[in-house]
This record gives structure tokens, C-alpha cells and sequence, in this order.
């Protein structure tokens, strides 16, 4: 338990920093592809705001004009530096930090919605992440997500084999998570929608994207 416990310290005390993955990640053609998965992230924001590994900012424009207050973290220095010209492009106020989603730098209960979007695959230790979003979530909170996952039959057996050059060629992005078991088994979150979405190519899919509710029968030591 103590080796399996200071593997799982080394994983995440790694420095966290893909300097060729963020200078090609601005020519791959996210923004149209994404638009309408990202506008359903973004819809009817309100209140405080935490964005979990904001990357190069593509989130930000459609905060822009909601009435909010936007809070984000990114570990990447490099994708740090596209994030804070994003938002200073957009007229967005971003409280952006260096952290990673394993510990999240605020109190308890202290975000109205929580959004997380293909950061999941990126992870580290993804279950220490959901752990930390919940926390951070008030009871009746949202977490939203948009995440590619693991498929089924002979592409998921595709995915185990091709991950690990997968990992890394593409900034740590992992193509076998079992993502949405680890949501939805949660014992602080809840299933408010849940959908599988006709959206990448083989071996980036399937997507799948929703929104999780905070209980408040849960407590966080």
C-alpha cells in the first residue's frame, strides 16, 4: 500500500509542461468542431465559476457576457500563457492559477458549477480530481463535462494498444479512461443528464457529455 501510495505522489508531483503538444494544439481544429458541445458547457452560467484545466482558453468566449464569476486552473505553463491571451482577447475576467485538479487551492463548497472539458483523459490521478470537484461544488452544485472516452469491442482493445505512444505524443492525454463509471458512481454527485454524442474519429471517441449535481448528504474530511 505505502509503494502503490508513493507511485500514485510521484505521478502527481510530476511537473506538468507539453511544450510541443501547445504549440500544435492551436492548428487542430477544435473551435467549430466543439462549438455546440462547449455552448451546452457554458449554458445559463451564474454565480461562481471553476474551470478545471482551462488549457489554451477555449472555454472563454462562451463565458464572455455571462454573469459570473470565472475562476480557472491550468498546470501547463505554456498552455497557461495562450489562456491568459485568450481572455485578455476576449474582455474576460479569469482568476487563471498554476494548479492541478488533484488539489484544487479553494475552501470547500465554494463554486456553483464546476466544468471540466477533455481534461479527464489528462489526469494524473482522475479519482482524486472528481474528489476535489465535488468538494469544491456547494450541495446543489453543477459539475459539467464534456470527455472522451474508452469505447467498447475491438476499438476500445485498439485504444489500450495504441495508448501508450498515444500518452506520449498528445500532452499526457489518455485514450482508454473509463470516465463515465467513475462519474456516475460518485457518491457526492448525481445524474441530472447524461449523453453520448455523434462527434470524433477513431481513436478519439467515443464522447460523452453531462451534468453531475452535488448532494449534500456528503461530507469531505
Amino acid at each position: 500500500m505505502a509503494d502503490r501510495s508513493a507511485r500514485a505522489s510521484s505521478r502527481t508531483d510530476r511537473e506538468i509542461a507539453h511544450p510541443a503538444f501547445a504549440a500544435v494544439y492551436d492548428l487542430l481544429p477544435n473551435s467549430l468542431l466543439l462549438r455546440s458541445h462547449r455552448e451546452y458547457l457554458a449554458r445559463d452560467l451564474s454565480g461562481r465559476v471553476l474551470e478545471i484545466g482551462a488549457g489554451d482558453g477555449a472555454m472563454f468566449p462562451y463565458v464572455a457576457g455571462e454573469d459570473v464569476e470565472y475562476h480557472a486552473i491550468e498546470p501547463d505553463p505554456h498552455m497557461r500563457r495562450r489562456a491568459v491571451e485568450a481572455a485578455r482577447d476576449g474582455d474576460l475576467a479569469v482568476d487563471l492559477r498554476d494548479a492541478r485538479a488533484e488539489s484544487l487551492p479553494y475552501p470547500d463548497e465554494s463554486f456553483d458549477v464546476v466544468l471540466a472539458s477533455l481534461v479527464f483523459c489528462t489526469i494524473a490521478d482522475p479519482d482524486a480530481a472528481l474528489e476535489e470537484a465535488a468538494r469544491v461544488l456547494r450541495p446543489g452544485g453543477e459539475f459539467r463535462f464534456l470527455e472522451h472516452v474508452r469505447a467498447g469491442g475491438w476499438r476500445g482493445r485498439g485504444q489500450d494498444l495504441l495508448d501508450p505512444l498515444w500518452t506520449r505524443a498528445a500532452g499526457g492525454c489518455h485514450l482508454n479512461r473509463e470516465t463515465v463509471p467513475r462519474f456516475v458512481s460518485h457518491d457526492a454527485l448525481a445524474v441530472d443528464e447524461l449523453e453520448r454524442v455523434r462527434f470524433g474519429v477513431f481513436p478519439v471517441t467515443p464522447f460523452v457529455r453531462g451534468t453531475l449535481r452535488r448532494s449534500g448528504s456528503r461530507s469531505f474530511p
